[in-house]
């Protein structure tokens, strides 16, 4: 592999050797993208089947669950096929596309999330105002700057990436194509503007997880002003959903990339991956929109008006 030209696929880290194991993967690998692929469309069924939302009620949790479907949707289905038909091989093509679409989907979502902070803080700070300050309009152009913020990012890195002659090898020390591994395959010094433009990805995103805290720490403040323990109650439960989703995702992410690199994946550096680009995008609709009354109180009408209508059709 003398330079990128000759690189026409890469080796993609298998989690066993073992057939029997690979099937095992393979099944709990289906199972996972089921549930996520199950637990998105229920809520884009449940927005999609009620007009009436508030424009941040519906258009942040139905980017969420796009953008969660597309980012665990580049990386699970090939991860089946490779253990279905026990090979390792991802194209370089299909290498460059996972690359991108990890990051545009990855990126998007986390400036999503620093979005409903803000929307967050209108909603409990300035009440009154909520209604003149997150209309249609307003809510559109915040989901399409974190669209347009991933799309940029995505650009960025991947050109930055796969300019580079790869020369080390092709085998990818990771179950999917991962920019910091394949850095560790480049043969030349330009590897360090990734390297720089990496660690200007980390500082924005540290900035952002400060605008989130700042932006809690405000709405604490007023929340712990409100009188009836009901009220407080409620405001908690709007903004606990959204906590949550923001730490599991940070935590995961601070905890694969700042671990010591090894030169070889050992078990641990795969299920730690795992950890952090699956477990959050399976949890999400769980923990955010489930949590959402508005939309569990469509999703149980939808439920019991399709258990009525089979009812009907047995009775006839």
């Amino acid at each position: 592999m003398s330079n990128r030209t000759t690189l026409t696929e890469f080796l993609l880290l298998g989690f066993s050797d073992v057939r029997e194991l690979q099937i095992l993967h393979f099944m709990m690998f289906l199972v996972i993208y089921l549930a996520a692929l199950m637990g998105n469309l229920l809520i884009l069924t449940a927005i999609a089947l009620n007009p009436h939302f508030q424009p941040s009620l519906y258009l942040f949790p139905v980017n969420l669950s796009i953008l969660d479907l597309g980012s665990i949707s580049v990386t699970i289905p090939k991860s089946i096929a490779n253990f279905l038909m026990n090979t390792r091989v991802i194209s370089y093509p299909g290498c460059v596309t996972q690359v991108f679409l990890f990051i545009l989907f990855t990126a998007a979502d986390f400036a999503l999330l620093t979005i409903m902070a803000y929307d967050r803080y209108v909603a409990i700070c300035q009440p009154l105002h909520y209604e003149s300050i997150m209309d249609r309009g307003a809510c559109v152009h915040m989901a399409a700057s974190a669209w347009i913020t991933g799309i940029v990012y995505a650009s960025l890195h991947t050109g930055n990436t796969f300019r580079l002659p790869f020369c080390q090898s092709n085998v990818i020390n990771q179950f999917f194509c991962e920019i910091p591994q394949l850095l560790k395959l480049a043969c030349s010094d330009l590897y360090l503007s990734e390297v720089g433009l990496l660690a200007f990805s980390v500082f924005l995103c540290l900035n952002c997880f400060v605008f989130i805290i700042v932006s809690y720490v405000q709405i604490f403040k007023i929340v712990l002003r409100i009188l009836s323990e009901q009220g407080r109650r409620k405001a908690f439960s709007t903004c606990l959903p959204h906590l949550i989703v923001v730490y599991l995702l940070l935590c995961t992410g601070l905890f694969e990339y700042m671990k010591p690199s090894s030169s070889s994946a050992s078990g641990l550096d795969l299920m730690v991956a795992v950890l952090s680009s699956v477990v959050p995008l399976v949890m999400n609709p769980i923990i955010y929109s489930m949590r959402n009354k508005e939309i569990k109180a469509t999703l149980k009408k939808l439920i019991v008006r399709r258990l009525f209508t089979n009812k009907k059709n047995v009775h006839h």
